[in-house]
């Protein structure tokens, strides 16, 4: 029986200084990971991508400290120089053929605390430039330290800022989808690469700040914990994160499943009963419902992946399917400020449109607020800018876009949420509760009937006359209306949304 060639000292050379940049030869490493129950970043990868799809790049990199260790410490300490790079395959059997082709950039925090040292960035500038050649969406964890200060054979320069890496990173921006995964600490350039994704998905026990305790210390700026820096619940609260995670398996698995929305069209889901929309609104048109509930009936089953959903509570947003077909996802919250878009909302629907625009994805705004948020508040906050940004980025989607009025669309505000006018969207529709104004009706009447108002002493005279006129502007305002002079293309039943959503799209 034939046992094949013998190998060379060649192999055997390679095939041992492979095995010293794996786990199994790197057990304090693993073992330190596991002891903080942290997985290493070559697990991370092995459930990321599909099987025996990946092709490593740089992997026999070592930090440039050659003067500073001997070999064999240097290639099982600071193995690939702290970042796995490659291209794979992600939820190839979900989407196959090419569209599951990828990039990917794996920081292993066992080397040198994730640090970015002069090969390292050599390796991120290759398989950046691999990925705009080949249109390959990119997945990048980045937990780490920032910069590396300690690789002393680099001679060629001083400070090392005219690295390439930021720059090749933001220039795949709207070429290429982008996710970015954190876990742990992440200060300083790995929180740039962090920042920069387009989906930004953290685990609790991450902190992540634009420096880290000895940068901040070094600055005069006081002593501070890492754990204090950037902590992930303040994140989520200022819309830095848009997906919370459990731990490293949940936010790989939530890679994978926001990533598919960029790999396009899937076989359809299913679909839930869709005259339960007929009773999802409440028949009193002042109480609140969930729109979650709506959108969980309207698009495919279990394919609604929500955003941010601490951030801009006004408005939701997130991705779904209808039919397969991936979509964006913009929705009224009118459980939190009567559904008005105050700044943060209206930063988070900007930037959900932004997302929408880089991954040509459709956008589906399902709409129920009386309007921007106003006073002096929210004019301190920044309205005057933030809010009028929301047409300017609208103007600069050229997908298709369907506005469903699920109840309440006034002023501005309502404007905004379907890309500036009613008259942008490729298809605007409205639920029969529909209701329309230059204005919330209470205001309305309040500041146009303010001296008729006032002509009555207050009580229950008042509050009669103040009932009355809202009901007359109701009925002036009612969908039915606003179609009749053509303001909306349409009043719709409830359960046909879905349909008249796939027409508008275009499916």
């Amino acid at each position: 029986m034939s046992q094949g060639p013998i190998p060379t000292d060649a192999q055997i050379h390679l095939d041992q200084t492979k095995a010293e940049t794996l786990d199994d030869l790197r057990t304090r490493a693993t073992e330190r990971r596991h002891s903080k129950g942290y997985r290493t970043a070559r697990e991370n990868l092995q459930d990321l991508v599909d099987d025996n799809s990946f092709i490593e790049y740089g992997q026999l990199a070592v930090a440039a400290q050659r003067d500073r260790r001997d070999p064999s410490t240097l290639r099982l300490d600071t193995a690939a120089d702290g970042v796995i790079t490659g291209t794979a395959t992600i939820n190839a059997a979900l989407c196959p053929n090419e569209r599951s082709d990828v990039a990917v950039a794996i920081y292993d925090y066992s080397v040198l605390a994730g640090t970015q040292g002069f090969f390292h960035h050599q390796k991120l500038d290759r398989i950046f430039e691999i990925a705009e050649r080949e249109r390959l969406p990119f997945v990048m964890y980045t937990e780490g330290g920032g910069g590396r200060p300690g690789d002393t054979d680099v001679k060629v320069n001083i400070a090392g800022l005219n690295s390439t890496s930021f720059s090749r990173w933001a220039g795949l921006t709207g070429k290429v989808p982008r996710i970015t995964v954190n876990n742990g600490y992440c200060f300083a350039g790995n929180a740039a690469l962090f920042g920069a994704g387009d989906i930004r998905i953290a685990t609790k026990s991450s902190s992540i700040g634009m420096a880290g305790p000895a940068m901040i210390e070094g600055g005069g700026l006081g002593s501070f914990h890492p754990d204090e820096i950037g902590p992930v619940n303040t994140l989520c609260n200022v819309g830095a994160v848009d997906l919370l995670a459990e731990d490293e398996a949940h936010a790989t698995a939530l890679a994978k499943w926001s990533l598919s929305y960029a790999q396009g069209v899937t076989a359809p889901g299913a679909i839930a009963d869709q005259t339960a929309l007929r009773t999802c609104l409440p028949e009193n048109r002042r109480m609140a419902y969930d729109v979650r509930k709506v959108m969980n009936i309207l698009f495919d089953h279990q394919s609604v992946l929500e955003l941010r959903p601490v951030y801009g509570r006004a408005v939701v947003t997130a991705l779904a399917r209808i039919e397969g077909h991936p979509v964006a996802v913009i929705a009224s919250d009118c459980r939190h400020l009567g559904g008005a878009v105050d700044v943060d909302a209206a930063r988070k629907a900007g930037e959900m449109m932004e997302l929408a625009k880089r991954w040509r994805l459709p956008i589906v705004s399902l709409v129920d607020t009386p309007g921007f948020m106003v006073g002096p508040e929210s004019e301190a906050m920044g309205a005057a800018k933030v809010m009028p940004e929301l047409f300017n980025t609208a103007a600069s989607v050229t997908t298709p876009w369907v506005g469903l009025f699920l109840r309440r669309g006034y002023g501005l505000g309502a404007m905004a949420l379907v890309g500036g006018s009613f008259e942008f969207p490729t298809l605007t529709a409205s639920w029969p509760q529909g209701e329309f104004g230059g204005m919330g009706l209470e205001g309305a009447v309040r500041l146009g009937f303010k001296k008729e108002l006032e002509a009555i002493p207050a009580g229950e005279a008042r509050d009669a006359l103040y009932e009355k006129l809202v009901a007359e502007m109701y009925q002036k305002g009612r969908a039915t209306e606003a179609a009749a002079y053509l303001e909306i293309d349409m009043v719709i039943d409830p359960a046909e949304s879905r349909a008249v959503i796939l027409r508008g799209l275009g499916l």
